[in-house]
């Protein structure tokens, strides 16, 4: 901290009138400020959160994997870097505020794909508490990606048990509903 003799006016007018009013502040030394502008990090709890989060990536990426040929029937999901990741920690940020936290959630996994949104899966965090809040995940199909590799080869390379590839695209919508409240919904765009 860095402390200066040379005062405004109005700052001297605003000192006055609090010793006027005979406020004594308690003196601040340097070492007391920190300690209340700073917290310490948490390393526990930031080691718990990765936990949470890296549970939250595997059962997402589960979640695309079982729907891929019961749901999707297509042979591969493409999946842009990280958007998982970016998903676990966008609804790790919205359980936050929650009384059960991540535990209280359900997630609702679709696919938008055009003008039609199908049901992939639900996920239950933790299915031994009751939920206080449900998370809509929408994943976006990507159909603005560069054309597949079957448009470049005669068909006769391919045989008729290929199925199709479906690319995601780095972009979804999350929706929180609270269950036990009137408060209205929120939509977040990624």
């Amino acid at each position: 901290m860095v402390a200066s003799s040379s005062l405004n006016i109005k700052n001297s007018a605003c000192i006055s009138e609090l010793i006027q009013q005979r406020f004594q502040p308690a003196p601040v030394t340097d070492f007391d400020y920190w300690d209340y502008v700073v917290p310490e990090p948490n390393f526990n709890e930031m080691v718990f959160e990765e936990q949470k989060c890296q549970s939250l990536v595997r059962m997402l990426e589960s979640c695309l994997s079982k729907s891929k040929q019961t749901k999707l029937c297509c042979s591969k999901v493409l999946v842009p870097e990280k958007l998982t990741r970016r998903i676990a920690q966008d609804i790790l940020r919205l359980s936050s505020t929650e009384p059960c936290g991540l535990r209280g959630c359900v997630i609702h996994v679709n696919l938008e794909t055009g003008n039609v949104c199908k049901k992939l899966d639900k996920i239950v965090y933790d299915p031994t508490v009751v939920p206080t809040f449900e998370l809509t995940l929408v994943f976006k199909q990507d159909c603005c990606s560069w054309p597949s590799f079957r448009d470049f080869f005669p068909r006769a390379c391919f045989t008729s048990g290929i199925k199709r590839t479906l690319i995601l695209s780095p972009g979804f919508r999350l929706i929180k509903k609270k269950l036990y409240s009137l408060i209205e919904t929120v939509v977040e765009e990624c």
